[in-house]
């Protein structure tokens, strides 16, 4: 199993830079982690895409469904945001160095990829794979 930020994710399902590369890797793999704010993160992509009008409100729609019907089908596991792992991010994120910009959803990411077991994580946001190290993890990005 692999770990994806919600960059990743959207990218599975809207035509966007390093699409390709992406579904390449994710179709290699049996399975596709993320924390559960990830999937929110997805929903307000989708809107937001909608919003800046580059996505037809059908097209909107129908990826939302077909992203529902993959989540049912265990394409993706959203994995839980107990207390324990946001006290556990904000303890991590309270330590980083000052220069490492992270922000609070990818502490989250990122915490929920270490205490879940994962060695990387998989995204092309370079805040998040530049604080990657911190919190124990290979920052991966397949996009070139």
């Amino acid at each position: 199993m692999i770990y994806f930020d919600s960059t990743y994710i959207i990218k599975c399902y809207l035509a966007e830079p390093g699409t390709a590369e992406v579904l390449a890797l994710a179709q290699s793999h049996p399975g596709r982690a993320c924390a559960l704010h990830g999937r929110l993160e997805f929903f307000s992509a989708v809107k937001r895409h909608l919003r800046e009008g580059n996505l037809p409100a059908s097209k909107a729609h129908e990826v939302l469904r077909q992203f529902t019907r993959d989540e049912a089908a265990d394409l993706w596991s959203f994995l839980p945001l107990a207390r324990s792992l946001i006290e556990s991010a904000c303890t991590r994120l309270a330590a980083l160095p000052y220069p490492v910009l992270c922000r609070a959803a990818d502490a989250l990411h990122l915490t929920c990829a270490a205490v879940n077991g994962f060695d990387a994580i998989y995204s092309n946001d370079r805040h998040l794979l530049t604080a990657a190290p911190h919190f124990g993890l290979e920052g991966r990005n397949v996009i070139r």
